[in-house]
């Protein structure tokens, strides 16, 4: 292999490693863009267990003795969203709360997050619980205002802010620092779930970029050798 040929073939091996490096730099950056949506999550109480509800509190009917809760965290969608933190117990809860004919009482667990996922400028509340005694046909939504006003709505019916917090936003989506990200339009939906925007996602992109740069550098190889 003459001199020219060994200088090719290093050249070829740097230029790949840079290919090479460059992808690993963008798989490993790519997933820590996107970190979810900033939202109230809504959940019932089953047993000794949190479920994520199957419907909005705006239409949601409890029964007298149901335990909800809600949960004010970032997240990509109901499956990894964060649960109430605290007691949440019926008996304890409600306990100062006599039963009243004609109406019913309604255990609510409302956890305000962590600070991490507080808006830019905002300290979430402690946790707290409330017993809500409302009418026996009054919805989640109204058992909620009635221990935890001022509540805040967007136009689509999502909840946006219990107890008046947060004072800003409404299940926008955040980046991997936690700041808002302005020129998205995707939201969980009115029902506390998370939302899809439909575009090509970080890691697709990611991927789409792994077969182009590797192709294009067998390709930029094979030429080389050939030469």
């Amino acid at each position: 292999m003459t001199q020219v040929t060994q200088g090719r073939a290093r050249r070829g091996r740097l230029v790949l490693g840079a290919f090479l490096a460059a992808l690993l730099c963008l798989l490993v950056a790519a997933p820590a863009q996107a970190a979810g949506y900033r939202y109230w999550s809504f959940w019932d109480r089953d047993g000794d267990r949190w479920t994520y509800a199957s419907q909005g509190p705006g239409t949601a009917r409890p029964e007298d003795g149901d335990v909800q809760g809600f949960r004010f965290s970032v997240s990509d969608d109901s499956k990894d969203s964060a649960s109430p933190r605290g007691p949440a117990a019926f008996k304890d809860i409600c306990a100062k709360t006599p039963a009243e004919d004609g109406r019913k009482r309604v255990a609510l667990v409302i956890d305000f997050g962590l600070p991490k996922d507080a808006p830019r400028g905002e300290t979430p509340p402690a946790a707290r619980s409330a017993c809500a005694q409302v009418g026996e046909d009054a919805t989640s939504a109204e058992a909620l205002a009635s221990v935890a006003e001022p509540l805040r709505y967007d136009t689509k019916a999502l909840l946006c802010a219990i107890d008046g917090y947060p004072k800003s936003g409404c299940g926008e989506q955040v980046a991997g620092d936690g700041t808002a990200r302005e020129d998205s339009a995707a939201r969980p939906s009115a029902d506390g779930d998370g939302g899809d925007d439909g575009g090509p996602s970080l890691g697709l992109i990611a991927g789409i970029a792994a077969v182009a740069l590797l192709g294009g550098a067998a390709i930029w190889q094979t030429r080389r050798r050939r030469g």
